[in-house]
């Protein structure tokens, strides 16, 4: 089988690390994996585990290109035929509709989030099957667009028990982290993972170390891709406003994030305008037995469980965020890594990918006879 992954471009995030990894199951498998992207610092990843990268445009949002774009892709997908398309956000999926005309390749639209209501997202639900990444993102579909139960298939992102393996960590770059962020004996260190849009709420969550003890440092992993440097600058701004530069780190873009969130005492999921579809870093963080804060809602509420691997805060304020963060750094949990492997499990998320790929082949086969 072979199989084309769409995604707009594969520089970092959690869509974007997905990819990777199924790449590396994909092939594993002993199938063909052909990634299409605008490029990226993960292209090489996907190079280097065996599977292709061809760059494309598939992520610009210009109308005026739209046309020569799709022409490029329908060259694309005739050269290549692939059995399985997997159109991992709208303006892919967009173009592969106009490109994919005529052609009969099945494909699978990866609503990896609850985009705004309208004409222009219900595209991800066009695919002969969607997928999601919670129940969440499933029922806001429904309620949305009326997509039918039948076509939704429901997997969570999972967690390579190797790579957050605390036995396999890099302990010289985990002291050097901590060398370079300032932390010292004593300190606590709240960590936040993600690129840095106004989505995630880093601006309430930086108020909220200022209502923190002294020795609580908050590390920002994570950089704004070039069309958001702006958020960043108000965010170091802010830092400044408050008189935090002692306390606050902006850490930049880290591939070892395993090694990161180990130094981490508690990790925050800040974002409380848009709920995360499944938020992968809380996950991650509880592998690693980290506690995590999150607001109570989207995909939080299927990972975060208050008072066993963390707190959930009600409305987001700088306030609640504080004390729960505090609260989650003096508490004393169970086994919080065993429970998440378990529930997140890595070959899970794998099969069942797999089996919904062999679904949608065997349905276009079955369209064509």
């Amino acid at each position: 089988m072979k199989t084309l992954q769409l995604v707009p471009a594969m520089e970092q995030g959690g869509v974007e690390r997905g990819v990777v990894e199924m790449n590396r199951a994909i092939v594993g498998a002993g199938w063909e994996n052909v990634v299409v992207s605008a490029g990226g610092r993960l292209a090489d990843v996907v190079e280097r585990d065996g599977g292709r990268h061809v760059a494309l445009d598939v992520k610009s949002k210009n109308p005026l290109t739209y046309f020569s774009r799709a022409a490029k892709l329908r060259r694309l997908l005739e050269a290549e035929r692939p059995d399985v398309v997997c159109a991992h956000s709208r303006v892919p999926a967009w173009l592969f509709r106009r490109a994919a005309r005529g052609l009969g390749i099945p494909w699978i639209t990866f609503a990896h989030g609850a985009n705004s209501i309208s004409p222009y997202s219900r595209v991800m639900t066009a695919g002969d099957l969607t997928v999601t990444p919670s129940r969440y993102v499933a029922d806001y579909l429904k309620d949305a667009y009326g997509i039918a139960e039948e076509k939704l298939r429901v997997i969570p992102r999972a967690i390579e028990r190797d790579r957050f393996d605390a036995s396999r960590l890099d302990a010289a770059f985990m002291e050097a982290k901590r060398r370079e962020w300032g932390v010292r004996e004593g300190d606590k260190v709240v960590m936040a993972v993600g690129r840095i849009t106004q989505l995630k709420g880093y601006d309430i969550l930086i108020q909220s170390v200022s209502l923190m003890p002294a020795n609580y440092r908050l590390v920002l992993v994570g950089e704004a891709e070039d069309l958001r440097k702006g958020v960043e600058e108000g965010l170091r701004s802010l830092v400044k406003d408050l008189g935090l530069e002692e306390r606050v780190v902006f850490a930049g873009n880290q591939q070892k994030v395993a090694e990161c969130l180990s130094v981490a005492d508690v990790a925050v999921s800040s974002n409380i305008r848009k709920p995360e579809a499944f938020g992968r870093s809380m996950a991650e963080a509880l592998a690693m037995g980290r506690p995590v804060v999150a607001k109570a809602f989207g995909g939080a509420l299927d990972i975060v469980e208050p008072g066993v691997n963390g707190e959930l805060v009600k409305e987001g304020s700088p306030e609640e965020f504080a004390s729960a963060v505090v609260k989650c750094a003096t508490a004393k949990y169970g086994d919080i890594r065993t429970a998440a492997l378990e529930k997140f499990s890595f070959e899970r998320m794998v099969e069942s990918s797999l089996a919904v790929y062999r679904e949608v082949q065997k349905r276009g086969e079955n369209s064509r006879k």
